[in-house]
């Protein structure tokens, strides 16, 4: 395995009823000033804004809400959230939701904290965070992103038109609490893109570097077998505590930097899908869904001992009689059929892209130095026109 170092601030609290249990407990070591951030308001129908409110108010908290986040946090809206955390001298950033409220949640602890312009200063570019975020918790209630245990946030820049992520460990939420029976009320659409993003996560840092045996690709292996395996579940019985409860746990370990260590990690169909989703806005996980296995197609061949282990190794397909091409081939066909089994689209036209755009987009895509095969801008343009239709 390569070197690396490894830390993870973030403390869990895991399991039916955690929020009723800590919460209180847990908000009282900042301060009294709490700002409550959410989405759409969606934890207001399922009841989940209702039990944290009556918990922050009845040990005596100030709550001022920071609502209307969207599936893609804009860096306006930071701002806006950055705005009411400082006027209000918040000691505490409270984020209910998934991936999209983490993320933006983990922007405005900077934002709120410092007068430099964050998106220059370290989104445009990588930059040293020289001062300390207001203090960050979250309530997990979408399985997906795996934002609650690192640093890592997505932003879009909308006047840009560049959607980007930093991981700065400084703004790892200090403590996360997960409860599964908080993600049963998830549309099945959400969960199924949520879930394919788990997917992503880990077969991003599995298919790159090294290549020679080592516990990540274990790791990764073991949890892309868990996530087909409990999602399945989940789409039979949305209140199947065992499926959401893993799917939870995969979601987090495919990005708490765990499976990364020792790992060049890849993520190129993350650069392709975040910048279809600054031009378009289309659904995160969707937009996965359609790049992953014409991504796959083109890099097999150059990555080929590690496609051959996950055809037999996460998808049982037997090897015998077969060339190493013809298995990894399998094992590409095999993710293809259960993207369409569990319902997600199979082309950036279903997802309201359109033709005339791809050139664009396919050139403003960051190239990862990790993939298998460097990709060019006419590469990925021709990954587009592939998803198409």
């Amino acid at each position: 395995m390569n070197n690396f170092i490894f830390e993870n601030a973030t403390k869990v609290y895991f399991g039916k009823g955690c929020v009723k249990e800590y919460l209180s407990s847990l908000t009282g070591k900042y301060g009294s000033k709490i700002l409550l951030a959410y989405g759409g308001g969606s934890i207001k129908k399922n009841g989940i804004y209702e039990e944290v409110t009556e918990i922050l108010k009845r040990t005596g908290n100030t709550v001022i809400e920071f609502s209307g986040i969207m599936a893609n946090p804009t860096y306006e809206k930071v701002l806006e959230g950055a705005r009411l955390a400082k006027e209000n001298e918040v000691n505490l950033i409270l984020g209910i939701g998934g991936g999209s409220v983490m993320d933006c949640c983990k922007a405005v602890s900077m934002a709120a904290a410092t007068e430099k312009d964050i998106w220059e200063n370290y989104w445009a570019a990588p930059g040293i965070v020289d001062f300390e975020p207001v203090p960050l918790g979250v309530i997990v209630t979408v399985a997906g992103t795996g934002s609650e245990c690192n640093g890592g946030a997505v932003i879009t820049n909308e006047k840009q038109k560049i959607k980007t992520g930093r991981d700065y460990p400084k703004c790892n939420p200090r403590f996360a609490l997960i409860d599964p029976t908080y993600t049963y009320s998830v549309p099945k659409n959400q969960m199924v893109s949520g879930g394919f993003d788990i997917l992503s996560h880990i077969m991003e840092t599995y298919f790159s570097e090294p290549n020679e045996d080592n516990v990540s690709d274990d790791i990764s292996e073991a949890l892309m077998r868990s996530v087909i395996r409990n999602l399945r579940a989940a789409i039979q019985n949305p209140e199947d505590y065992t499926a959401r409860s893993n799917l939870l746990w995969a979601s987090t370990m495919a990005e708490n930097r765990i499976i990364k260590l020792g790992k060049k990690c890849d993520f190129e169909c993350h650069q392709m899908e975040h910048q279809l989703g600054a031009y378009t806005d289309c659904n995160h996980g969707q937009g996965l869904a359609v790049l992953h296995p014409v991504y796959y197609r083109h890099i097999y061949q150059n990555g080929l001992p590690k496609f051959v282990n996950f055809a037999k190794n996460v998808w049982q397909i037997p090897g015998e009689g077969k060339s190493d091409e013809e298995i990894a081939a399998e094992g590409i066909s095999a993710l293809t059929a259960f993207i369409r089994e569990i319902g997600l689209p199979g082309t950036l036209k279903e997802l309201g892209v359109k033709k005339e755009m791809l050139k664009e987009i396919a050139d403003t895509c960051n190239i990862s130095a990790g993939s298998y095969k460097k990709m060019t801008p006419e590469e990925i343009l021709d990954i587009f026109r592939e998803c198409y239709e």
